[in-house]
């Protein structure tokens, strides 16, 4: 095992950096430069720290098999993304930073990653299939998702949002709850995929060589690493963002950035390997992942630390959102991806990204 630590470079730079950065960040922050120079270096720091998370989140996932393997890797984007988006909120006091985090992050992974994946994928293999199962019902909880809690919140009497908050927070524990006993009981096999549907075993293949422990605990410290990194890369992103005058919502898009590094990582492989059935399961699984959690740690989070949030969508992301599901739910009907429905998803993502900055 130690043997396997020395070759663990990522973690030796990411303490490095971190020990660095503590020594150095308020003479960083104190000029224009210093701030530049700082987000660029984290930036990659966190995103070369995520291609560990990506590598050992892999290593589980062929351990344990599907679906648990993308759960492990959704798991763990959304431990750092709510890591990253607590602490830019007790930063800033933004009430809408949640918000528009958690719809970046649905974006970047419908329309960016299985966008891109779709795309390369289809150029490649032409077709690629996947079990529709397993989209219909991502989408389905998406969308119950999606509308209770950012699209509801406009017909709520201002009295009794807070009241309604807490409501969000039980009902979505409870949706998390049952869709992943049926992920990973009742009907695991509509997130599995074989050439024989009807072949699908129910039953996970277990790897003896990989060890799950050093595997486990190795993602657990670079999550920790990650987090405490951003909460760096947050001053110097605020700092940046006032200098140069651009909107909050673009740090929102650098949070969905780093949280979903890993899963695009393994989403571009799977991709290329011709596995479509991984990349819905960390493209759709993520997003539902990123709504169903986050929102209620952010609730809670904000009820403690006594902050102000604001999950209701503007006209132009509910427009965004809907079109994004509804080209979704067309395009996922069928059990085959292709670089058509990649190319249009893609579209999506560079409206989402230009109207970020009109």
């Amino acid at each position: 095992m130690l043997k396997n630590i020395y070759k663990e470079y990522a973690l030796f730079v990411t303490l490095i950096s971190l020990i660095m950065f503590t020594i150095y960040e308020q003479t960083l922050t104190h000029t224009s430069i210093g701030n530049i120079i700082g987000f660029i270096v984290l930036f990659a720091i966190i995103i070369y720290a995520s291609l560990a998370v990506a590598h050992h989140a892999e290593a589980l996932a062929d351990k344990f098999g599907e679906p648990y393997g993308t759960l492990i890797l959704t798991m763990s984007a959304v431990t750092v993304e709510v890591m990253i988006i607590a602490i830019m909120m007790l930063h800033s006091h933004n009430p809408t930073l949640a918000r528009d985090t958690i719809y970046s992050a649905i974006m970047l992974d419908i329309n960016g990653l299985l966008g891109v994946a779709a795309i390369i994928g289809g150029l490649k293999f032409g077709e690629q299939p996947y079990n529709i199962d397993s989209s219909n019902s991502y989408l389905s909880m998406l969308i119950v998702a999606i509308g209770i809690s950012m699209v509801l919140p406009h017909f709520i009497n201002e009295a009794h949002i807070p009241m309604f908050m807490l409501f969000i927070v039980v009902v979505f524990i409870l949706l998390y709850l049952v869709f992943t006993k049926v992920q990973l009981k009742n009907h695991k096999y509509f997130f599995e995929y074989t050439e024989n549907q009807e072949s699908i075993e129910t039953t996970t293949v277990s790897h003896e060589d990989i060890n799950g422990w050093y595997h486990s605990t190795l993602l657990a410290i670079y999550i920790a690493m990650i987090g405490f990194l951003s909460e760096i890369l947050s001053v110097f992103m605020e700092n940046n963002l006032q200098e140069l005058g651009l909107p909050i919502s673009i740090g929102a898009v650098g949070v969905a950035i780093i949280s979903a590094s890993p899963e695009l990582i393994v989403a571009f492989r799977a991709a290329l390997e011709n596995r479509m059935q991984t990349v819905v399961n960390i493209a759709l699984g993520a997003s539902l992942a990123t709504i169903l959690l986050t929102v209620p740690s952010v609730i809670i989070i904000s009820m403690i630390a006594g902050l102000n949030i604001k999950l209701a969508i503007t006209p132009v992301q509910e427009l965004l959102f809907g079109l994004t599901l509804l080209v979704s739910i067309v395009n996922f009907n069928d059990g085959e991806t292709n670089m058509l429905e990649g190319f249009l998803h893609f579209i999506l993502f560079i409206v989402f990204t230009f109207v970020l900055f009109i």
